[in-house]
This record gives C-alpha cells, structure tokens and sequence, in this order.
C-alpha cells in the first residue's frame, strides 16, 4: 500500500510517500480501508520532533473515516470512523495510508449525515471540544464564551448550541466577527484583554459567563478575571514557552477551576465512545463541516509543507 512516512524527526524533509506492506490485523483488531484522512496541526509538529514519545518509522496520521474490510462480520463492510487517541501516529502507525489497522473497540459508525471527507476533518477538534465540554459541565442554560475561531472553537460552538448552552465566541479580527455573524452564530471582536470583563457582560446579560474556553493559548488571565463565581475555565494551547502570567487571587477568590483538556491523554477505545456521541450530536442536526481541502494522498508531502507554512485551510487527504 502507499503511505506517508517519516524515518525521523526534527524536520519535514525525511516524510515521504512510500510503498510498504499492508497491515495485517491481529486478533482484536480490524483493518480499516481509509477514505479520508485529515492533517492537523499535530501532524505536522509529530514530524518535526515536538512529541518525545515518538518512535520512527513512523506512518502519521490521527483522523480517518473508511470502510472495514476485515474483521468481525458484524463490522466488515461498515462506514466508520475514528483515530485521535494516545499513540496514534506517534509509537503507533496512524492513518495517512491506504490502509490502517486498530483495536475493534477503536472504531464508530460514521453518522450518515457526513461524508468520508466531512467526517476526517472532526477527530481532532470535535473530541478536544467535547472534552472540554463534559469536564466543564456545560449543558442546557450555561453561559458559555468561546475564545477563538478555529476548528477547535467552531466545534465547540456547535457542540454548545446543541446542548441548549447560551454560546457566544469572541475573536481578535473584526472580519472573523461579522462573518461568524453573517452565519447566525453570537460574536464579538475581543480587541485587548482588559475589556474582556465588560464585554461578556454585554454580551450575557450583565452577568458573567459560567464557563470560558480559550481555545487560543493567549488569553487565560483575561478569562480567569472575566469567569462567573465557581466558574469554568477550559484551556487547549499556550504560548511557545508554555508559561502565561495571571492573577491566582482572582482565581481562588471567585472559587474558579481551570481544566487542561489534551485529546492525547485518551485511547483510542476512549475516543471512539466520545465519536459516538458527537455522531448522534451531527444526526441530531449540528452543522456539518465544511471549508475544507481535498486533496489526493499522492500530494501529501506537499500538504504538509502547506500546513507548516501557514496555511489555514484545512486539508483532508484522499488515499
């Protein structure tokens, strides 16, 4: 089968498109035929060596959807999906191939509202959302400030809208804002962080938001000044090195909790359950994803080179 590979890290120059054999399953396991395969930002970092765990030859890869085609009866034949968990594409192969191999447990069924292309892009963002949504508790009646506009932040959106949470986002461009806008989605532009306090209030009633997600690494002091009493504060990113200043009086006073949320600390079998649940979320009537680039696995390498140069795109390979 064709596969992308990486023999070591450190720098995208040792990926390549190469020809090694096909997965065989062992007991336990099913061996997937990949439709789709999305890149995340993950990927990208996997190669150039920001994960110490990583072992080489390395297939990366994190999201897949595809059809299995071997396994328990039950299965063969299926439309699933899956992927985003611990090791996957870093100590073991992931799914930027033709073929990948993964516990049976790890595995979905792809909701039939999404194609093989929409449902590659969710892995990553929708079970980093969905964590931070569970582990902050929002649900019906939360107010809910999102803090950003990626994939992460939109799954989020839509994943609190579903839930009946009060969701509004706030980001830096005024563009971003009217275009979240435009599309019927609570928006505000977010220009410094000292006005982050006063602005949410506008925006929640004169009250404080009871939970905050930053999902930008930048704005955790402004969320912990700007949180309801016994509040929530979800972060997914930080810095470069990783240290951010605030205030811990603020946050003991009004009895505030922040919650760390990395998809990496869940097995696959983990996320395959939360997939079951953002599945029935998307039967259910949330948006499907959209704004996303297909291109063939032949053209990976380059995908790669595209991601790591700042392309915001994102972009789904077709084996």
């Amino acid at each position: 089968m064709q596969a992308l590979q990486f023999s070591a890290t450190g720098t995208l120059d040792s990926l390549q498109l190469r020809d090694v054999p096909t997965p065989v399953p062992e007991a336990g396991e099913v061996l997937i035929e990949v439709r789709a395969t999305g890149i995340n930002p993950s990927d990208i970092k996997n190669v150039l060596g920001l994960f110490p765990y990583t072992t080489t030859p390395r297939i990366p890869g994190r999201d897949f959807s595809g059809v299995v085609v071997s396994g328990p009866p039950e299965l063969q034949g299926k439309a699933v999906w899956g992927g985003t968990g611990k090791g996957f594409g870093f100590y073991r192969d992931g799914c930027h191939a033709q073929y990948v191999v993964v516990p049976t447990d790890a595995v979905a069924l792809m909701p039939e509202s999404l194609t093989f292309a929409q449902a590659a892009t969710c892995g990553v963002p929708f079970i980093t959302a969905w964590d931070a949504l569970e582990r902050s508790q929002v649900q019906a009646g939360t107010s809910f400030l999102i803090i950003g506009a990626g994939a992460v932040a939109q799954a989020a959106q839509a994943l609190g809208k579903a839930r009946g949470a009060n969701v509004v986002l706030a980001v830096r461009r005024a563009e971003v804002a009217q275009e979240l806008q435009a599309r019927g989605i609570s928006a505000f532009q977010l220009p410094d962080a000292e006005q982050l306090p006063d602005q949410v209030r506008d925006h929640f009633q004169q009250q404080a938001p009871e939970v905050i997600f930053d999902t930008t690494g930048y704005w955790l002091s402004a969320a912990v000044n700007s949180v309801d009493t016994f509040g929530w504060v979800a972060v997914i990113s930080a810095p470069a090195d990783g240290l951010i200043k605030m205030s811990a009086l603020n946050l003991y006073r009004r009895g505030g909790s922040i919650i760390g949320v990395n998809s990496l600390l869940y097995s696959l079998e983990d996320c395959a359950r939360m997939l079951e649940q953002i599945g029935a979320a998307f039967e259910g009537g949330i948006p499907v994803p959209g704004g996303f680039i297909e291109l063939p696995l032949s053209e990976a390498v380059a995908a790669y080179h595209r991601v790591n140069e700042g392309g915001a795109e994102k972009i789904v390979l077709i084996p």
